[in-house]
């Protein structure tokens, strides 16, 4: 097997919340990206998605774990030094509301150049041939390039801000729920256009969605995240048709269907999610929520154990 471009082992995050207690919002997750590959990542509000993708984009410290790029450790490094690391152009990322993360002092223009002036030290004739180059590869007119965020529409806007994450030709790119902001019709654009961008530029993306059709269309893998740890991952295709986790089952049965001869029952989940507050280390997270819970469950913490060539899963009845 090729080195993985990003391999992920035993990462850990805890953030204190007062009185000597620890939310434990990474919990031991494992996981790589091959070089060219989409690996979606999925689970409900809170799981922890957005603090496992700021560990690896390097905003926040891991309290323990590897994150290695290639042949690099980036655990090793400090968040706040990581901005002026080289390794920082080798992952950038583009965020859930592109007006948001767009400086509104900032032309389209500016807002593109500002990461060739800081990590590539780009300026003068060589800054303006690559923004426009980068606006023609994104489909941005250029005449737009003049205009600040504001005078933008949430097409154009997604557009800068991919533009300005592949700028610096990353070999990672984080897609954190990249249209969600956006209506049906511009997302099915901006989808194609990151899909001709990821064939053009040879990138790996880490697909970061609550839509799971856009997952099951765009992505090779699916990580499954529940309460800071990953339940299932494997190839896509195999994931949508035979889930083997109860919570994956129950996720993919809330699609909505359109062809009624198609629609599956409902797997509906009882109770709540158990509290990432100090979790008890013996007990299964999705205790008290599985349908398929026994006794065992309370008191043995169910590994993520290989159930095929590359399937895994972290229950007992998988």
């Amino acid at each position: 097997m090729t080195e993985a471009l990003l391999d992920i082992a035993e990462l850990v995050k805890r953030f204190p919340v007062g009185n000597k207690r620890l939310l434990h919002a990474v919990d031991d997750v494992s996981f790589t990206i091959q070089r060219g590959e989409t690996v979606g990542l999925v689970g409900e509000s809170g799981c922890g998605k957005s603090t496992l993708v700021r560990l690896i984009n390097r905003l926040l410290d891991p309290t323990s774990g590897s994150i290695r790029l290639a042949r690099t450790e980036l655990a090793d490094m400090k968040a706040r030094d990581f901005a002026g690391n080289p390794n920082r152009k080798r992952i950038q990322m583009v965020f859930q509301d592109a007006g948001d993360s767009l400086n509104p002092r900032y032309t389209a223009a500016d807002a593109i150049a500002d990461p060739l002036r800081r990590l590539k030290r780009m300026s003068g004739a060589a800054l303006r041939e690559r923004v426009d180059r980068l606006a023609d590869m994104t489909g941005l007119p250029r005449d737009l390039l003049t205009r600040f965020p504001h005078q933008l529409s949430g097409g154009q806007k997604a557009r800068v801000g991919i533009a300005r994450a592949i700028a610096v030709e990353p070999e990672l790119l984080i897609l954190d729920e990249p249209t969600a902001a956006l209506d049906v019709s511009v997302q099915v654009v901006i989808l194609q256009l990151l899909q001709q961008l990821k064939q053009e530029l040879g990138m790996s993306y880490l697909f970061v969605s609550h839509d799971l059709n856009v997952v099951r269309l765009l992505c090779d893998r699916v990580l499954v995240m529940y309460l800071g740890k990953i339940v299932e991952q494997g190839p896509a295709a195999e994931i949508f048709a035979e889930p083997k986790h109860p919570y994956t089952r129950a996720l993919i049965s809330a699609i909505p269907q359109a062809d009624p001869d198609k629609r599956v029952g409902r797997l509906r989940l009882g109770g709540e999610p158990r509290s990432p507050i100090d979790p008890d280390p013996t007990v299964c997270r999705f205790y008290g929520r599985c349908p398929k819970g026994e006794p065992r469950c309370s008191s043995e913490m169910p590994a993520l154990r290989t159930v095929g060539p590359a399937r895994q899963v972290a229950c007992h009845f998988a």
